[in-house]
């Protein structure tokens, strides 16, 4: 906030009405998504308080040191760093997880997985529920999982040590850590002491599925700040088929794999697929109406 119209200059009460009103203006014109909501959240983060007690406080004009520490946030923001990693933390399935820059920023898209993988563990009448998260970053899906279903057990592995301790804190956070353990892991290539007795019931995954040649063609706020590592998939199939080939054995009769994919990549997957043995079980939009999650049952 460094124009001539900002709060360090203005005369006027920087109010938090004011400092609301003046952000939103400044990021809808800096072209970030959902102005308002940015606003928000830097402010309620700066001044440590809900988001909702903002409106019941919008007359009051907060000290320097938290005007000071809202003015980094802006600008921050204002060079598409994303709100998520500046506040530490993102709403999934309405659950509070922590993020950071070693983890993808978990997406209402994948919700309709975490949707996917509850209704099916509802149809099972076993008491336990094994689940592999694969290639669980936050471990938003898993934790998600664990949280709505109580008899769900998940291993939530990633290759990245950093990604497993951010996945790890979130377990904690939200209560489920005795049934969420975290593993450093290469995709399908568990530890033998990590693969479910009896194999899994159930794998997930939202693996990187976006092509190498595509990924430095996306937004700023993506390509700049989300790891490379969670969004490159080499030409975009390459842990599908990963997981086609080698997740048969990690699951139990009757198992199956939830995979979350890109826009009209739906066909593709299921084909390769089908090469390897699968049978395809169910293709689900998410609520912009993509082809976002594809199941398959386990080969004979």
């Amino acid at each position: 906030m460094t124009t001539s119209a900002s709060p360090e200059s203005a005369s006027a009460p920087w109010t938090i009405g004011r400092l609301l009103n003046w952000t939103r203006a400044h990021f809808e014109a800096k072209g970030l998504d959902d102005p308002r909501l940015c606003a928000e959240l830097l402010l309620a983060e700066a001044l440590g308080c809900r988001k909702i007690e903002l409106y019941t406080r919008f007359e009051q004009v907060p000290d320097k040191p938290r005007v000071d520490r809202f003015r980094e946030l802006v600008q921050r923001a204002s060079k598409h760093e994303p709100i998520s990693y500046l506040i530490g933390r993102k709403e999934f399935f309405s659950l509070d997880f922590v993020v950071t820059r070693d983890v993808l920023i978990p997406r209402p898209e994948t919700e309709t997985l975490v949707e996917r993988a509850l209704a099916f563990a509802k149809g099972l009448h076993d008491p336990r529920i094994d689940v592999f998260d694969l290639g669980t970053g936050s471990g938003c899906i898993g934790i998600a999982v664990a949280k709505f279903e109580p008899r769900a057990h998940v291993v939530a592995a990633d290759v990245s040590p950093a990604a497993v301790d951010v996945a790890a804190q979130n377990a904690e956070r939200h209560r489920v850590a005795d049934r969420v353990r975290t593993v450093v892991a290469d995709g399908v290539s568990l530890p033998p002491d990590a693969v479910a007795e009896g194999g899994f019931h159930a794998l997930l995954s939202n693996p990187p599925y976006i092509p190498d040649a595509v990924v430095d063609t996306l937004p700023a706020h993506i390509r700049e700040y989300e790891p490379r590592i969670a969004l490159a998939g080499g030409d975009g199939f390459v842990f599908f088929r990963r997981i086609a080939e080698g997740a048969a054995r990690l699951l139990r009769p009757g198992g199956r794999v939830y995979l979350e994919v890109g826009e009209s990549q739906a066909s593709a997957v299921q084909a390769l697929f089908a090469v390897a043995g699968w049978t395809a079980v169910g293709l689900f939009r998410d609520l912009g109406g993509v082809e976002r999650v594809t199941a398959f049952e386990r080969p004979a």
